[in-house]
């Protein structure tokens, strides 16, 4: 798809869908409850399809009505025996992997191609730790899992792998008999994700639970289903900010205020380090562009999603910009490291990648040119190229359809941003 450019600065209010991440841990968490739990604001995308799917299979109660979901819990007994099928949802995977290890039966967790090359050694390894039964000859999908003697316990793991697996096993932590305990033997990358993690946890109703630099605890508990209201995705509301700070326009998101749960929603921030304005209420965010964008260095280990969408920024700054950090983002959906600079390069941008990330050399003057571009599987990829498309002509990607992981309405919605530039 050849993607339009902007006739000139870009005005405009967004709405964005609900958070992916604060979605599926809401599910999981809401699967394992006593009683009903209803979720408003749910985030559409393949993503949340495939969570709902698979807790169906699951023998939970799940019903739907728009951006609203009524899920009747297990109370933490899961159905196994049936085959999972995450489709090309890592989250979905990792999440499940662990809740499979609370049925009695086996159950199979699979995906797509795409899925099944990425590494959960790690996890399967966990859980193999806190006792569960799990069959993974290649430390990827597909694998099996059953209960076995799943009691809980201390375990030791990496931290700098996938924040994921933390999160996956903190999930049933409450449900152990001896909790868990997470002892880390490097950092934790992502660690804005697992406070995620710990705030929906504590919101339906499961308590002591300790997040620190190298332990993490979870106790004995249980979970109660609640009514929750899910915030609007801080990592999707990435792409319109970048909009203004690009076009020199002004953006507002509604629905990511202060206060916001999730990390990302540091993307504002970022760009007024690199020289935009920001404004902030309680109930909304606002990137105003001022046409002097300057590199910076900044390490994203804890926003590692932002890392495709502030590259993208970057290429279009009076300096150098570095990121740092985010070694392990080789092993997302693709290689959000080798990928993002080899398209970079393709439009004219000088990238160069390193050992922990990547460097952006934009040359203030120089004029870039247009390129096809692979999304790799890759939504991320593939909305951060649509912003190169912005000021680039003759930018197209070779598959506009990956978006629909995470915000199936992009293309819809850059649309309805290219009719407010200003000329």
């Amino acid at each position: 798809m050849s993607i339009p450019v902007a006739a000139g600065p870009i005005v405009a209010d967004v709405a964005v869908p609900g958070s992916k991440s604060i979605a599926n841990r809401a599910l999981v968490c809401a699967a394992l409850a006593r009683g009903t739990t209803n979720l408003s604001n749910m985030a559409p995308g393949d993503d949340t399809a495939a969570m709902l799917d698979c807790l169906r299979s699951l023998g939970v109660g799940v019903e739907m009505d728009g951006d609203r979901a009524r899920i009747e819990g297990r109370e933490g007994v899961v159905r196994g025996g049936s085959t999972l099928d995450a489709r090309l949802a890592g989250t979905t995977s990792r999440f499940l992997t662990a809740v499979s290890a609370l049925g009695s039966d086996a159950t199979t967790v699979d995906g797509d191609a795409a899925l099944r090359r990425r590494p959960m050694g790690e996890l399967h390894e966990a859980l193999r730790g806190l006792g569960a039964e799990v069959v993974s000859p290649h430390g990827c999908l597909p694998v099996s899992v059953a209960r076995g003697g799943l009691s809980g316990g201390r375990i030791e793991m990496r931290g700098d792998v996938s924040s994921q697996f933390v999160s996956a096993l903190m999930m049933i932590g409450p449900l152990l008999p001896d909790g868990l305990r997470i002892d880390l033997t490097t950092s934790l990358v992502s660690r804005p994700y697992v406070a995620i993690t710990a705030s929906v946890m504590s919101s339906f109703g499961a308590s002591g639970i300790t997040v620190g630099e190298r332990r993490i605890g979870v106790e004995p508990s249980s979970y109660t289903g609640c009514d929750y209201v899910i915030e609007a995705d801080a990592s999707s509301a990435s792409y319109p900010l970048a909009v203004a700070a690009i076009t020199n326009g002004s953006v507002r998101v509604d629905g990511l205020g202060e206060g916001a749960l999730q990390g990302d929603a540091r993307f504002a921030d970022v760009m007024e380090a690199m020289g935009c304005r920001v404004r902030r209420t309680s109930t909304s965010t606002t990137v105003i562009g001022t046409g002097a964008l300057h590199g910076i260095d900044i390490d994203m280990s804890d926003i590692s999603d932002l890392v495709p969408t502030v590259a993208c920024v970057a290429a279009f700054a009076s300096s150098t910009t570095r990121i740092t950090g985010v070694g392990f983002i080789r092993r997302k959906e693709s290689d959000r490291i080798g990928d993002l600079v080899r398209g970079l390069s393709a439009i004219g941008c000088t990238a160069v990648e390193e050992d922990d990330g990547l460097r952006i050399e934009p040359t203030p003057g120089a004029t870039y040119h247009g390129a096809r571009l692979s999304v790799h599987d890759d939504h991320r990829l593939a909305m951060s190229w649509s912003l190169l498309a912005l000021v680039v002509p003759d930018v197209s990607v070779d598959d506009p359809t990956v978006v629909g992981k995470s915000w199936p309405e992009w293309w819809s919605v850059r649309s309805a941003l290219l009719e407010g530039a200003h000329r």
